[in-house]
């Protein structure tokens, strides 16, 4: 049974990471230092013998060092995630993103580890004009903090100068949609369609702009498919993750959650603060590793449909910090 480490299993997608891999079969170690204060998202799993939980700080080397303890494979998802949290904590970000990142990869060196899988974002493609499909040989144009610090990490986890002991895979995630126990509201699917459906009027910035989404589900079963792929499959390969069926501008997404929410009021604006555009080639994960997502965008819109007519999100506006990266309870 193998023992994997999720360094930020605590998280959106982590914690569905989590749930997928103790029911496929898999040991799963937490570290997490609940930036969020999303303690209560570890409560399904602590009384399962097959789970351990370490809170700590990535920053922290002998918190990380005790992590790894007889792990065979690491998830690195932890992190300041997303463009408007670091920009909010431009200090915390290099420590964490950059600093914190980097050092990890030390202290894993000679630990035993047999593969990092490392969650990048297709973010670090940034702007891309005419429609172009990004692949994984794209040039890189990250125009965050965000996705600098992942590209920065990238390269050094690729470059041929580094003796690292472990095998390692970088996956380039898409926007993230879907249900989850650390459910978040700031990101596009999700944000649409609460809005809509606790009858606001929703403001859409730049309404044609691109961007891939991938649904939780679907990001947890591509982390078993590397896990039990052959590392001379995956070692020091990129893999945008995602598929081209959930490419979607946000015209794309709006005239979806209409369908269900017809009475809705939209209005539009353009020259957002966020211009990113990007449409994403995923030939390749699914070629390599024959990945293709189950879940569509319209699947995670109907769920959280149902999940508010379900009343599963009644208090909202007094948990507000908890459904999204807004700010951070960090020591």
């Amino acid at each position: 049974m193998k023992n994997i480490l999720l360094i930020g299993g605590a998280g959106y997608v982590g914690s569905v990471i989590t749930d997928f891999l103790l029911r496929n079969g898999y040991k799963v170690t937490c570290f997490d230092g609940f930036l969020y204060d999303n303690q209560r998202t570890v409560l399904p799993y602590i009384l399962n013998e097959n789970y351990k939980f370490i809170c700590g700080d990535l920053c922290d080397e002998d918190a990380v060092k005790q992590a790894l303890v007889g792990v065979d494979s690491v998830v690195l998802l932890a992190g300041l995630v997303g463009d408007p949290i670091t920009k909010k904590y431009p200090d915390l970000s290099k420590k964490i993103n950059d600093d914190g990142i980097m050092n990890l990869f030390q202290i894993m060196n000679g630990k035993g580890i047999e593969r990092l899988i490392f969650i990048s974002t297709c973010s670090n493609y940034g702007l891309i004009q005419n429609d172009e499909l990004a692949d994984e040989n794209f040039e890189l144009s990250p125009l965050s903090l965000y996705a600098k610090a992942k590209v920065a990490a990238e390269k050094e986890l690729l470059s041929e100068k580094n003796n690292f002991d472990f095998s390692t895979v970088v996956l380039r995630f898409a926007t993230a949609f879907g249900l989850s126990p650390r459910m978040r509201f700031d990101l596009t699917v999700s944000e649409f369609t609460k809005d809509l459906i606790l009858g606001k009027e929703l403001l859409v910035y730049d309404a044609h702009t691109w961007r891939p989404y991938c649904h939780v589900k679907d990001f947890a079963r591509l982390i078993d498919i590397v896990l039990k792929s052959p590392k001379e499959k995956t070692h020091k390969e990129v893999f945008n993750a995602g598929g081209e069926i959930n490419n979607f501008t946000k015209q794309g997404i709006l005239d979806i959650i209409l369908k269900y929410l017809p009475n809705s009021k939209v209005s539009f604006k353009e020259h957002g603060s966020d211009p990113r555009n990007y449409k994403v080639n995923f030939s390749k994960v699914k070629s390599v590793l024959g990945f293709e997502p189950k879940y569509t965008v319209e699947d995670g819109v109907k769920e959280l449909i149902e999940a508010f007519q379900l009343n599963l999100f009644k208090n909202l506006e007094q948990d507000i910090n908890f459904h999204g990266n807004y700010t951070i309870n960090y020591p």
